[in-house]
């Protein structure tokens, strides 16, 4: 399924560099980047993985995701922000 069916079907703003907000089942909160959608699920990579960390989640459009505004930056690197979620 395309990212343009996917806005579509559930009207969200999804698209490809768009910036998102996942809050797992623990309560954790991963702020990530869309970079792809696979069979009606978003491929986001999380800012807070670890260095080098090519990982993608596969996330459900609407199962706690919350979009964010244009205008939000990826988190910076920093020494010491390895592994650290905000």
């Amino acid at each position: 399924m395309s990212m343009e069916t996917i806005r579509r079907q559930y009207g969200v703003p999804a698209k490809r560099g768009g910036r998102i907000l996942y809050i797992d089942d623990d309560g954790t909160k991963w702020y990530c980047t869309i970079k792809s959608s696979r069979d009606g699920y978003l491929r986001v990579l999380a800012d807070d993985r670890i260095r080098g960390y090519k990982g993608r989640m596969l996330l459900h459009p609407t199962w706690n995701v919350q979009y964010l505004p244009p205008t939000t930056r990826k988190l910076e690197w920093y020494k010491g922000n390895e592994g650290i979620n905000p």
